[in-house]
């Protein structure tokens, strides 16, 4: 069975249903944590009555600094919603490690960003080193990635879009909420994967609703596709790509053809005059909530609920 850690200002907690026991550790980066597993199940084990962790208050249980990629496009649902036909090639992208933030944390709109956009995602937590050239097979998966853990790909759509600029428009402060658990898997916990159920709501409206069985690309095949030519260290943050139901889609495909005779600038203009109708982008007031987890409990990964707010 999995076993879930928590993080807070004053250290790392073993879960154990509504109460948490201290981690005796010095560990302070996520990286260090996974090298002290043996403290992480000493806690899980003690016996203690703990504390109760509706009293603690969660940090991002992946520290940072970090390596954060993530995969483009990795669900059938979400490249269906994209406009996308026949064949997705496997494709990733880097998020700077600033936009991780906690699972309570505010997510912050940048001023001049009017589509904010949410993506609830599977985030793989390296627990070893995969060099470049690795191969990795399903089986494999337990000696390279430690555990499992909540995040939102949060993104300022009309940056990505007109600027073709994913790094800039998935990056800023807030912008990968993470948490609340990092989730350590047992090897046998790896079975399950298929089996973990991705849903995101705002403001109680349930939006993303998906298993991890309508992935395209799936984790020991984009580890190995990564690998080609992106080392990994433990602690790193692997994205596996969101389910259909963002607030972004494709126009229809007539739409799309007269845009394309468009002159760029005129084109997503009028693109994001007919957005400026989409109810579903976030702002500031919203509530956004996430879980994953297998419907018998083996992997639950907790709740993440982040209030959206404007900068100031």
């Amino acid at each position: 069975m999995s076993t879930n850690v928590l993080r807070t200002a004053d250290g790392w907690w073993a879960v154990l249903g509504d109460r948490a026991v201290r981690v005796d550790t010095k560990a302070v980066t996520t990286a260090e944590l996974l090298a002290d597993r043996a403290a992480v199940c000493e806690a899980a084990a003690s016996g203690e009555a703990g504390t109760p962790v509706a009293d603690l208050v969660a940090l991002s249980p992946v520290t940072t600094p970090c390596r954060v990629v993530a995969q483009m496009v990795n669900y059938r649902s979400h490249a269906r919603d994209s406009g996308f036909t026949g064949d997705i090639p496997p494709a990733f992208f880097r998020k700077a490690s600033g936009s991780v933030s906690g699972p309570g944390e505010a997510i912050v709109r940048p001023s001049h960003v009017k589509f904010l956009d949410y993506e609830i995602e599977l985030g793989l937590v390296m627990g070893a080193p995969l060099p470049i050239g690795t191969v990795v097979e399903e089986r494999d998966l337990p000696s390279y990635v430690a555990g499992l853990v909540i995040t939102n790909d949060i993104s300022a759509r009309e940056v990505q879009l007109t600027k073709t600029q994913f790094y800039e428009s998935k990056s800023y402060p807030t912008f990968t909420p993470t948490g609340p658990y990092l989730s350590l898997l047992e090897p046998e916990d790896f079975a399950h994967l298929l089996d973990l159920r991705l849903k995101l709501s705002v403001n109680g409206e349930l939006r993303q609703d998906r298993t991890l069985a309508d992935m395209i690309v799936r984790p020991a095949q984009a580890l190995t596709l990564l690998a080609r030519f992106q080392t990994l260290d433990a602690g790193d943050l692997l994205l596996t790509g969101t389910p259909g139901g963002t607030a972004l889609k494709a126009p229809p495909k007539p739409v799309e053809k007269i845009g394309a005779l468009l002159p760029p600038a005129l084109k997503w203009k009028a693109f994001f005059k007919a957005q400026a109708k989409n109810p579903h982008y976030l702002h500031a007031g919203d509530v956004v909530t996430a879980t994953i987890a297998t419907p018998d409990g083996r992997i639950d990964l907790g709740k993440q609920r982040t209030p959206v707010a404007d900068a100031h």
